[in-house]
């Protein structure tokens, strides 16, 4: 039987469920266990793939296509484990599920309501999805981690809150438990402990018993032991299940935090997880797990040296939206053990026309990328700001800086080197011009040009390495020296095929396209430190412990040539991709509906997954 452990919030919004949820879940790894997790987002949008960045963040695609919330990546992250979109759940989901339902007569001419029909749907929904397998075992998890976004309280997440006061009943008492976050503010030293005390009256009022108190303080000192005390006799909870969670010098430390805090033994016991079968295997993996992962951790508060990357986005007003290219980065400096640090720059302020209207925005933004160690281009969409990032991109192929151009950053070092070697001058995007003389990047045929959601190329896709490429390519060999590598994508846009031929002669090699060779997906420099730009966004790819090879290049080639040489060498090595086997397929398999398997019993077909 699964476990369940439900993660809730209070309060506030935004304060560190999804971390919490996945360092608890990851302690659990270290027993040994199988565990999966589930986010689930009131608001009524099918996804996340319509949503503004600076409004919700980053929007993570997964190995089936899936357009999701961020909190998934952190989840694949810390459990190393390959979810699919159904791991995703939201109002408009359930909904469109339950209307599909009724219109097929499904209820029998029963009145369609909130309770029993939309929260049996929740539960039916959580119970399926916790049994498919996510991780190298094929086997179904022992623990689902289920992380109910938003605060309890909220109109749009009520039909969720009553679903999970039904399941605990549904699963039993051994099989659920819930740790509920709340803010404890910190003003003039003094831990207020009366929002806790609050929303824990209210979700109790629900019918939900918290057995875990998370107490976030948004500052570096710790929950102190009267304030623990307190919400102990006021929450109606044993002191061992009031734990604090601080701000710590790096998010890695948050599984080590909680683990000195006893939570382990308390979710040991409340679950009887000794009752869990554990085979030899399962346990060593997880000692070799926690010891690389305190291995890890340990490095980086050691590390002297420092890397200095500045990032040039169109939406650095929240650095949200940029969430998986920045924990690539992260994971790649405890690698080369550097001190990360991270320049943002607004690509607007970059554009000459900053140096009348905003002087000061201009010169600071020109400051940072001439003092930066590399430069990176990350996705994006729309004309804006893409001047100032063509500029960015100029200098670093002018001057030798390492660069690294992901999805629009790669489309945009195209158009450079069309602008400025080929002198096309009027070299674009249909994107940014459907009119365009000069067509550098195209709009893909196949896309659709009225739905914006769920149309794009999306998923984990190939990508075939050239013929010659073994010798020289920094790019093959940061992916261990495999002649066919797998990332995942999310664009509408493409190197236009009929400009192929003219990049290339003129030095602008692709390194890896499609299966066919007629999409371009890799581009590099061959006589630069350091220059390479991915049609796909292998960000969504990263492992704290297994970073993504073309960020674990950039940041190596940012922090000198020996040490670019250097991970060279161990990736050729150690190299080992981050997805299953049988998920690394080819695109016609992909278009012939191939089902991107998580064990045998269970499969994932267009979304809907199966028994």
């Amino acid at each position: 039987m699964t476990k369940y452990i439900v993660v809730s919030g209070g309060v506030v919004s935004g304060i560190g469920k999804g971390v919490i949820a996945s360092s608890t879940g990851l302690l659990l790894k270290t027993l040994g266990l199988k565990v999966t997790a589930i986010k689930i987002d009131p608001y009524m949008n099918i996804d996340a793939g319509t949503m503004r960045p600076q409004e919700h963040g980053e929007v993570y695609v997964l190995n089936d296509g899936g357009e999701v919330d961020l909190d998934l990546g952190n989840y694949e992250r810390y459990l190393n484990v390959t979810l699919s979109r159904d791991n995703n759940i939201t109002t408009g989901k359930i909904y469109k599920e339950v209307i599909e339902k009724e219109r097929k007569g499904d209820y029998l001419g029963k009145t369609v309501q909130i309770v029993p029909h939309v929260t049996n749907e929740i539960q039916d929904w959580i119970e399926r999805v916790s049994k498919i397998p996510v991780d190298e075992t094929g086997e179904e998890p022992d623990i689902c981690i289920v992380e109910l976004g938003g605060t309890v309280g909220d109109i749009e997440s009520a039909p969720f809150v009553e679903a999970m006061r039904q399941f605990q009943f549904r699963v039993g008492h051994e099989n659920f438990a819930l740790i509920h976050v709340s803010l404890v503010p910190d003003m003039h030293g003094e831990q207020k402990t009366k929002p806790t005390q609050t929303t824990v009256h209210s979700l109790r009022g629900l019918g939900l018993l918290p057995d875990l108190i998370a107490c976030r303080l948004l500052v570096p000192q710790p929950l102190r032991p009267d304030t623990k005390s307190k919400i102990s006799m006021f929450c109606h909870v044993a002191a061992e299940q009031v734990f604090g969670v601080h701000d710590v010098s790096s998010v890695y430390h948050v599984p080590l935090l909680l683990q000195s805090q006893g939570i382990v033994e308390y979710l040991t016991k409340r679950l009887n997880l000794k009752s869990v079968e554990v085979t030899e295997e399962m346990a060593d993996a997880g000692l070799s797990l926690a010891k690389r992962w305190r291995s890890m951790t340990s490095l980086s508060e050691r590390a002297f040296d420092t890397v200095n990357i500045v990032l040039v986005g169109k939406y650095t007003d929240l650095q949200d939206s940029y969430m998986s290219v920045t924990k690539s980065l992260e994971h790649s400096a405890f690698r080369v053990n550097r001190k990360l640090t991270v320049h943002w720059v607004e690509s607007s302020d970059l554009e000459p026309g900053m140096q009348d209207s905003a002087p000061a925005k201009y010169h600071d933004a020109w400051r940072a990328v001439v003092g930066a160690g590399g430069i990176l281009v990350p996705g994006g969409f729309g004309n804006r700001g893409t001047e100032g990032m063509l500029l960015a991109i100029k200098y670093a192929r002018e001057q030798g800086i390492p660069y690294l151009g992901i999805c629009l950053g790669f489309q945009l070092a195209v158009i450079e080197w069309s602008r400025n070697v080929l002198n096309i001058t009027n070299a674009t995007s249909t994107e940014f011009d459907q009119d365009a003389k000069s067509p550098a990047i195209i709009f893909m045929p196949e896309i659709s040009k009225t739905h914006m959601g769920g149309t794009m190329r999306l998923g984990l896709r190939p990508t075939v390495f050239q013929e010659g490429t073994e010798t020289w390519s920094k790019a093959r060999k940061l992916y261990g020296g495999a002649g066919k590598i797998w990332e995942r994508h999310r664009h509408r846009y493409e190197v236009n095929p009929d400009w192929v031929e003219k990049l290339s002669a003129s030095g602008l090699p692709f390194v890896g396209k499609d299966e066919k060779g007629e999409r371009m997906q890799v581009l590099e420099l061959r006589d630069h430190p350091f220059f390479m730009g991915l049609q796909a966004h292998p960000e969504f790819c990263t492992r704290p412990l297994n970073p993504s090879p073309p960020f674990l290049g950039f940041v190596a080639a940012a922090s000198g040539s020996s040490v670019l040489q250097e991970q060279i060498e161990h990736q050729s090595k150690h190299f080992a991709p981050p997805h299953p086997e049988d998920a690394m397929v080819s695109e016609a398999e992909l278009r012939n509906g191939h089902p991107v398997a998580y064990g045998k019993d269970h499969v994932l077909v267009n979304g809907s997954t199966s028994a």
